[in-house]
């Protein structure tokens, strides 16, 4: 058995962790540059508050209803994650996390029951983090999913819901809409449609020979997942990614190269990080800038430069060097550039670099340097050791418009919460 764990309105709850007046209040959270509504509060979904609305149309609607409206905190959440992550570890010999808000339990040998268990594993979440959970349980991960719709959108239900029989799944399938299937993406749903598939359960119907021809081995997996065969393994360690892109839209577009210079360095540095977390090494660099495409009456401007580095590296004053060069060579003066980014291609594993005959950098010094920034920034936080071409100081007009960023609690001494007694 599998059970799908998934934290309810994941942006939001973090922001009422630390925030109980919010309980009950309408809260919203909003996107880079505090442009759109990504995160939504059961009590701001009533109002009709959609996602993706831009934030400055409805300002007026949100002020009359007394909505909490937040900046995208990211320090906060992916902390707040790995918290959660760390607890439901404790629950399975194998965790799988799906993403930054859901994991996949691996339930298989544990002598337990099944619905005691879930509603073990919600209230110690809700315990030591104030995070709340949906669980859904089922004997593969496609039903464990199918499951936890059942928990969060069934208020009955209270969170939990355990496929544990035949006639259980059944029923769960008869009543679940093909487009919510997990693994049936846009293209296969109106495919499906127009053979009169509409339910889970009218896609079981189907033969595997026409699924295969028509969906690939991708779509038999799922009808065997939703028929209780399990096909889909848990994938314990994430796979490494194969290029990585840090880039960002300013908070107040920039004319000058210095601002630029100090945004691509920090981007750099990201994608260093980045690097240096899944053990990987880049062996090519692309740098972008570009305009604000919507300003019709602005002049226009878009280039990227790509650097093939001469030894792969995960080094943060290599890339930044790299980095710096590509930018000169592509930034032109009279024009406001709105974004910049920096994206690290060609990325293979630290033990599969390929060195270069004539490479003049010492490689080990990088290392250790490296390995103490670390250290250090992962112990007193993001950014308490850096590399100059980042800049000094914290307000930068380059950077995200955050004005309702809340404090990073659980990542920032400075933001530590006091308690007075």
């Amino acid at each position: 058995m599998f059970a799908l764990v998934d934290c309810n309105n994941f942006y939001v709850s973090c922001e009422r962790v630390f925030r109980p007046d919010l309980n009950d209040r309408p809260v919203v959270v909003l996107s880079n540059n505090d442009g759109c509504i990504i995160a939504r509060s059961n009590e701001a979904k009533a109002l009709g508050i959609k996602m993706g609305e831009p934030a400055f149309k409805i300002a007026d609607f949100l002020r009359q209803n007394r909505v909490a409206v937040f900046s995208s905190n990211y320090a906060l959440y992916g902390d707040l994650s790995h918290r959660v992550m760390s607890t439901l570890g404790r629950f399975t010999p194998e965790l799988e996390v799906y993403s930054i808000d859901e994991a996949f339990l691996n339930l298989a040998g544990l002598s337990v029951r099944l619905e005691e268990y879930a509603w073990k594993i919600r209230a110690t979440v809700l315990k030591n983090i104030g995070i709340p959970v949906s669980v859904g349980v089922g004997p593969t991960k496609v039903l464990a999913k199918v499951a936890n719709h059942y928990a969060k959108k069934v208020p009955e239900n209270q969170g939990i819901y355990v496929l544990d029989s035949p006639a259980k799944i059944d029923e769960a399938l008869k009543f679940f809409a093909i487009d919510e299937v997990w693994g049936i993406g846009r293209q296969y749903s109106r495919l499906l449609k127009s053979r009169g598939v509409e339910t889970a359960w009218d896609f079981i119907q189907l033969q595997d020979g026409w699924v295969k021809k028509r969906m690939t081995v991708v779509g038999l997996r799922v009808k065997k997942e939703l028929e209780g065969v399990s096909c889909l393994e848990m994938k314990l360690v994430p796979s490494a990614k194969k290029a990585i892109c840090t880039s960002r839209s300013f908070g107040e577009s920039q004319t000058e190269l210095e601002p630029l210079r100090e945004a691509v360095a920090t981007y750099a540095t990201r994608c260093a990080e980045k690097l240096r977390r899944q053990h990987s090494y880049a062996g090519m660099l692309m740098v972008f800038i570009h305009t604000n495409g919507f300003k019709r009456n602005e002049p226009q401007y878009e280039r990227n430069f790509v650097c093939k580095l001469p030894t792969p590296t995960n080094s943060t004053m290599e890339l930044i060097r790299y980095a710096l060069f590509a930018l000169e060579a592509i930034y032109r003066k009279g024009y406001r550039y709105k974004k910049a980014g920096v994206l690290a291609l060609d990325i293979v594993s630290e033990n599969q670099v390929q060195g270069a005959l004539f490479d003049r950098v010492d490689r080990a010094k990088h290392t250790a340097v490296m390995k103490t920034l670390d250290a250090i920034n992962s112990k007193y936080g993001r950014d308490t050791l850096k590399i100059a071409a980042q800049g000094i100081g914290e307000n930068k007009k380059w950077k995200l418009r955050q004005e309702k960023l809340s404090p990073s609690y659980t990542t920032k001494w400075d933001d530590i919460i006091t308690v007075r007694v």
